[in-house]
């Protein structure tokens, strides 16, 4: 299963910070998606919203190393200058909680 779930958090992370794609990112995540990254908002819809327009939107992005165990996925990204650990849990195929880290590199 974290075989799974760790493609399924790939894809979304590189649709999100790579390709820019945020309509193929949404379909990953649930409906009720809830972060618990302060000044990113809970939901589908408004998290989309926040990344593409967050500053980092418009920054090169990379992904360094992904570990997945069990229901949670946890990916280390270089986003232009800054290095982001994201850690999400899946259920039923969807992305439902996310917590991060980010520091200036």
């Amino acid at each position: 299963m974290s075989e799974t779930n760790r493609t399924i958090v790939v894809t979304c992370l590189e649709d999100l910070f790579v390709r820019k794609d945020f309509d193929a990112a949404k379909a990953a995540l649930h409906p009720d998606f809830v972060t618990h990254s302060p000044g990113l908002p809970s939901g589908r819809e408004a998290f989309t919203d926040a990344v593409r327009n967050s500053p980092l939107a418009g920054a090169a992005a990379q992904i360094q190393h992904v570990v997945a165990e069990d229901d949670l996925v946890v990916v280390h990204l270089r986003v232009g200058d800054t290095a982001v650990v994201d850690i999400l849990r899946v259920e039923d195929g969807l992305l439902v909680e996310h917590w991060d880290v980010k520091q200036p590199v």
